[in-house]
């Protein structure tokens, strides 16, 4: 008689993980409740709207449709021609989306959307360094728009000097970004035998992307483009709010608190998001009320645009491929079968 399997330990891990997340948001938001003045706090959030609540949603959705283009054309790049199709480029990034509201950090969402692309197309070193790239190039995209707007900033408040150090500063990291490829490869090539082959389909995707330069371009253009928006929503959330800043203040608080949220210590970044908003924008003569009303108002698009990319990524479930597909032909054939629950 064969004894049942031992339960697993790492689902109930993964719960108390979730659990002590949320309560490290409801810690965060009852001491930022505590602190500020309860009046503030309320007039600020009386003049929200459910239309500004939906404008500000679809701004949201309309952000991440170009999150999802542009994590496709690295895919596609690494691959060397093949991509997702529409419908599973949709499902695997709504599903990633959705997990960004309980993984530790947007690291966490990214591994969940990469795992269903990876099992679709049957290339996991191909996805994973698509992925990967695709995260760098938010990053950059985020260090660019904060330079940006500590350049006007600075030419505003102290001249030249500051902000040309700045921009020394953003070119070095750049420099360091673009030699990341080389110092990889070099790493790669001293890896032990059995991992060589894994090694060598990661160079050829490197190698993919590195001969067609236009799709990583077009990507941070589509990343720049994404954060953009994402700053110009929530500025327009702050202004309703009475979180009266200058635009470029909200392009250096914005990404600061957005890459201070990534701690894995709240659901989503709720409470360290807006308390780091809040305390970046005071500065710039905000209330510290009025800065955590808004930042609560771009949590609850997060959320509705999270709970949304979930129903899609449900929807949409991407077919399975066996591993070792690949776009030129070689590997064993592919096999499709739907994802279990």
């Amino acid at each position: 008689m064969i004894s049942p399997p031992a339960p697993a330990r790492a689902p109930r891990r993964g719960i108390g993980r979730l659990l002590l997340r949320v309560l490290g948001s409801a810690a965060v938001l009852a001491l930022l409740f505590a602190l500020l003045p309860w009046e503030e706090v309320r007039s600020a959030a009386s003049r929200l709207t459910p239309t500004l609540y939906l404008a500000a949603l679809a701004g949201f959705v309309g952000g991440h449709v170009l999150g999802a283009l542009k994590w496709r054309l690295l895919i596609t790049a690494s691959l060397g021609g093949a991509a997702l199709n529409a419908r599973d480029t949709a499902g695997c990034y709504g599903a990633g989306l959705f997990a960004n509201l309980f993984l530790p950090t947007v690291v966490g969402g990214d591994v969940v959307r990469a795992t269903l692309a990876a099992r679709s197309l049957g290339r996991p070193e191909a996805v994973i360094l698509g992925s990967v790239a695709d995260r760098l190039i938010d990053f950059a995209s985020l260090g660019l728009l904060i330079t940006a707007g500590a350049v006007v900033a600075g030419v505003e408040l102290t001249g030249w000097t500051l902000p040309v150090a700045g921009v020394l500063g953003f070119l070095a990291l750049a420099a360091a970004g673009i030699a990341l490829p080389a110092v990889l490869r070099a790493l790669l090539l001293r890896l032990p035998p059995r991992l060589r082959r894994r090694a060598r389909r990661t160079l050829v995707a490197l190698r993919h992307i590195s001969r067609r330069p236009a799709p990583a371009l077009l990507a941070v253009a589509l990343s720049l483009t994404m954060q953009s928006i994402f700053i110009l929503v929530s500025a327009r959330l702050g202004d309703a709010v009475g979180a009266h800043a200058p635009l470029w203040a909200w392009f250096v608080a914005w990404p600061l608190a957005k890459i201070i949220a990534m701690l894995p210590v709240t659901l989503g970044g709720l409470g360290v998001r807006d308390a780091a908003l809040a305390g970046l924008l005071v500065p710039f003569g905000v209330p510290a009320a009025f800065g955590v009303v808004a930042s609560l108002a771009w949590n609850a698009v997060i959320f509705g645009g999270a709970l949304l990319g979930g129903v899609i990524g449900w929807l949409l479930r991407p077919a399975r491929r066996a591993t070792g597909s690949q776009p030129d032909g070689t590997g064993p054939g592919r096999v499709r079968a739907t994802l279990g629950n």
